[in-house]
């Protein structure tokens, strides 16, 4: 089945998804799969879009076997795209065109100006990426529009490309393609194609042996002796969109069909089948043994439907046979099954087998008694199915459909690095194709990515996936139940032995019963009646077991069958042992970051603040987060992003939000901040940063973003600064949103420059919202659109802060994020005139005391009296060592918060140190005594000055 998404506008992501391609950067959500697989390999092969030398080679041809099945299909294919403007190629196996039916004048044009004409090399290694080059590399159908092209002169075309196989060896024998203008390029064009080379494949099964010829007339001769009597075929309707024909018969009656009459062929103790089909229809095979004037021996297969419209053809255009040899599918060498086909080719569903139907011309009605089933057959408006011989062709079928299964597994399996998603990508891929019914079952220390204790009888497992070709039987355990198998069961001896066990008949397997008789005789009277069960073993450890059953086919399942399922089992396993690893790095990555974020939200009553943080979906990331209380009731807002993911970034995300709390603590300026934590970047980036008996320097760290605001509550002043950080935005409490005009500072690590500082001055209420780019930016959107849905949805007035984080992440958020996304919002408060006191006082010794005196009264208006004799020894030992130890006047300043706070600021940097006095010393003791009586006590530096600051609690 192929999976197609026509590509956007090539003017905006595709252009640019190319460019960041060559440039190096992830562009894996930006374009389908299989363009970017192609990308890859083109990449690899030096290929450079604006320079290509394409070789040329004239004269070429395909044989005229090909030749011969194709060219009334092209011809066919002209005529109804005369009008659409599309040219046709035909190219070898190689992709060097042979032959090209030209489109319209403008396309014709077109194409000859980058030379696409016979003689082309059209190879994915020569051009790049292309509807026949890619279809090669691909085998497969491949629809490529525009940029997705990836030489630049092919990007004005789209084309569609698919392979023609030779349908008994699966070799690619050529590809066809179809091409157009950009603008006119629409995803049916695959559609076509695909049909037109399906057509190909159906007649070169005509082109069959004189041994096929010989079965055939030999059946046609047989049947118009035993039969007296034939029925002329009724031409069917046409085939509609969901492939059922005029008769009713859809796609899945028609496979059901095949695959019996394969199996009837090669089974010669059995002579009749009966064929459930849709709308409740039964169809009767009848195996006929067929020997030919030769000595040629073989076997056909009739078929008659039964309770439904009579057959006319199999849902495929039929017409009485002209006289001569009658042309029949060849095998080649190995004898496969054969089918009868007419002069018109059509659609090939499948290319091992055909099935057709072949009437003999119309004879006089002869009656005969229908004494047995073959008589009733022969009176009947029988068709045949299939001409082959017994048991060889069946087994190359089944060996080239295994090959099909394996490769498919390939490809399907291991898509993400999910676990759970894995095994449901085995059980879509082996139903119905090979069994079923599939069912995984995994311990749950491996969905958690665990290493899994030894497994054997009695251990509990989880069902993570299953499939059916139908409705699951109730009687089975459903996903997410949990199974624990008996001892005597095969799930059980599989998981003991770590072999597979096959159970053919399993109503003769007493140990399976036993799991729970009464369930299992429900299992058994739906219809399930064999099975296989593998271990899911990678790199020694026994991961699970993987259990297959069937109940719609009738053939039990065989020795060939056990080896398909191991070997499917096997890429499997290492696929969800991959995942499971990827679980646990990834559960201790996020553990770590989560660990190293803050717990909750810290004492203040600066602003009031919600947060939200989103780890991105293919790895823990760098972003962080923080609120700090700052001195003076101040608080410090904090947001920054490490680059890369995983445990390196989360670590060092754990490292540079230590360091901000530790310059926090120093009362740094915020570009002073900035500018340390750019040199520890730096640092770290060399290797010089906290290594453990190590002489390695730290790997993978390019540097980091982060964003810096200050709030005081009582000047409603914020100041802020940003080294490569995103803007942040300030939502006015009217509604009003404006993104702060910050200089943007290079990210932290480069060095060399100094950050600048900007300051706002905050009305209370209003908002200041910061976030890392994960929020505004991804693959699929670009920073301004991202920041121009963020103002649109920030322009609320009167939300809480909760409120406003869930309605930026409804709207801005992405299912599945291929970024970590840290938003912070914060809602201002005002530490109000009534709450804070100030005192400006000359530089005289005699202030003191008046000093003293407006702090006793001050406290006694608040009520508290009980710390009037601390916070008065306190104020008076700094306002006397600002007095003798500073210039200029002295302000004195009381705030009261969640703690009773004392400033005394003074126009000196000089800063106080702590130091204890020796027994015999008249002074140095103010300091240790302000330490000794208040909780907190520190400097920090103002432009002008700087402020010795005491914090102690209230009663």
């Amino acid at each position: 089945m192929i999976s197609v998404s026509v590509a956007w506008d090539d003017i905006g992501g595709l252009v640019d998804a190319h460019e960041r391609f060559l440039a190096g950067a992830r562009v894996e959500a930006d374009v389908r799969g299989s363009v970017l697989e192609s990308w890859k390999r083109c990449r690899s092969a030096g290929l450079e879009p604006g320079q290509l030398l394409v070789p040329y080679e004239q004269g070429l041809t395909l044989d005229e076997r090909f030749l011969r099945a194709a060219d009334p299909v092209l011809t066919k294919l002209g005529a109804s795209l005369a009008e659409m403007g599309m040219s046709i190629a035909l190219c070898d196996a190689r992709g060097r065109m042979v032959r090209r039916l030209d489109g319209d004048r403008q396309l014709r044009d077109r194409l000859d100006e980058v030379n696409f004409a016979p003689g082309f090399d059209a190879s994915e290694p020569v051009v790049g990426t292309n509807g026949v080059g890619t279809a090669l590399a691909e085998r497969g159908p491949i629809y490529v529009v525009g940029r997705e092209h990836f030489a630049d002169c092919l990007q004005p075309f789209a084309c569609a490309g698919s392979p023609v196989r030779n349908p008994l060896s699966g070799r690619i024998e050529a590809v066809l393609d179809l091409t157009c203008l950009r603008d006119d390029g629409d995803i049916t064009m695959l559609r076509l194609v695909r049909a037109a080379a399906r057509d190909i494949e159906g007649r070169l099964l005509e082109q069959a042996t004189e041994r096929e010829r010989a079965l055939l007339a030999a059946y046609r001769r047989a049947a118009l002796h035993v039969r007296g009597t034939a029925r002329p075929a009724v031409p069917s309707a046409p085939v509609d969109g969901d492939g059922h024909d005029g008769d009713g018969l859809g796609r899945v009656d028609l496979a059901v069909l095949r695959e019996r009459a394969e199996e009837l062929i090669a089974s010669p103790g059995r002579t009749l089948d009966e064929v459930p089909l849709s709308g409740g229809r039964i169809a009767t095979l009848l195996r006929r043994q067929v020997m030919g004037e030769a000595g040629e021996t073989g076997v056909a297969v009739e078929a008659r439907i039964l309770g439904g419209p009579r057959l006319s053809g199999l849902g495929l255009p039929t017409s009485p046979p002209v006289a001569g040899p009658v042309p029949v599918a060849t095998p080649g060498p190995n004898g496969a099954p054969v089918a009868a086909r007419e002069a018109t080719a059509p659609t090939v569903s499948r290319p091992a087998v055909v099935v057709r139907a072949v009437v003999p011309p119309p004879q006089p009605p002869v009656p005969q008694p229908a004494e047995t089933v073959g008589d009733i057959l022969d009176g009947a408006e029988s068709r045949l199915l299939l001409v082959g011989e017994p048991g060889v062709g069946r087994l190359a079928v089944l060996a080239r459909r295994r090959l099909e299964l394996l490769h498919d597994a390939g490809l399907r399996i291991g898509t993400t690095l999910d676990v759970t998603r894995t095994a449901e990508e085995l059980a879509e891929v082996t139903v119905p194709r090979f069994a079923d019914f599939v069912a995984v079952d995994l311990p749950d220390a491996v969905l958690r990515g665990e290493e899994p204790v030894a497994l054997g009888g009695r251990t509990a497992l989880r069902r993570v996936a299953i499939r059916s070709v139908r409705k699951q039987p109730a009687n089975l355990y459903d996903v997410g139940d949990s199974v624990e198998y008996v001892p005597s069961t095969p799930q059980a001896r599989c998981l003991e032995l770590t072999q597979s066990v096959m159970e053919p008949v399993l109503a003769a397997a007493g140990g399976w019963i036993a799991q729970d008789p009464e369930r299992m005789e429900r299992v058994l009277a739906a219809g399930v009646h064999s099975l296989i069960t593998v271990p899911l073993r990678a790199r020694g450890t026994t991961l699970g077991v993987v259990s297959f059953y069937r109940s719609e086919r009738p053939a039990p399942f065989e020795d060939d069958d056990l080896s398909l399922a191991q070997e499917l089992v096997l890429r499997a396993a290492t696929c969800i042992d991959n995942a499971r690893r990827y679980t646990r790095e990834h559960n201790t990555a996020l553990a770590l970051q989560r660990s190293l974020l803050p717990k909750g939200r810290p004492e203040q009553s600066a602003v009031e603040v919600a947060y939200r943080y989103l780890p991105a979906q293919a790895g823990v990331g760098g972003d962080w987060f923080d609120v700090i209380p700052l001195s003076g009731a101040r608080v410090a807002l904090v947001v920054g992003d490490v680059v890369g993911h995983g445990l390196h970034a989360a670590a060092t995300m754990g490292r540079l939000r230590t360091a901000v709390h530790n310059f926090c603590s120093l009362d740094l300026s915020p570009d002073d901040l900035l500018a340390h934590l750019d040199d520890l970047v730096g640092r770290l980036d060399r290797g010089e940063g906290w290594a453990v008996e190590s002489t390695q320097a730290d790997s993978g760290i390019v540097g980091a973003t982060c964003l810096y605001a200050v709030y005081d509550p009582v000047s409603r002043r914020c100041t802020l600064t940003r080294a490569g950080h995103p803007l942040p935005a300030v939502v006015a409490p009217d509604g009003t949103v404006e993104f702060v005009d910050l200089p943007p500072g290079q990210p932290l690590g480069l060095g060399g420059m100094p950050f600048e500082t900007v300051e706002l001055e905050l009305a209370e209420g209003s908002q200041l919202v910061l976030y890392t780019d994960g929020l505004v930016e991804d693959r699929l959107r670009d920073i301004d659109s991202g920041l121009d849905r963020l103002r649109s949805v920030l322009g609320v007035p009167g939300r809480s802060p909760e409120d406003t984080c869930e309605a930026v992440l409804d709207a801005l958020s992405a299912e599945r994020p291929s970024d970590d996304v840290a938003l912070l919002v914060a809602r201002t408060h005002v530490l109000g005139r009534e709450r804070v006191a100030e005192w400006v006082l000359p530089s005289d010794p005699a202030v003191v005391s008046r000093a003293r005196t407006a702090v006793t009264g001050q406290l006694a208006a608040w009520g508290l009296d009980e710390l009037a004799f601390t916070t008065e020894l306190v104020a008076s030992e700094l306002v006397t060592n600002a007095i003798r130890h500073a210039t200029g006047p002295v302000q004195l300043r009381l705030m009261r918060d969640r703690a009773l706070l004392c400033e005394v600021s003074d126009g000196s940097s000089t800063s106080p140190r702590l130091r204890r006095a020796l027994t015999e010393d008249e002074g140095g003791r103010g300091l240790f005594l302000v330490a000794q009586l208040t909780e907190r006590w520190g400097t920090r530096y103002t432009p002008h000055g700087k402020v010795i600051w005491t914090q102690q609690p209230l009663p």
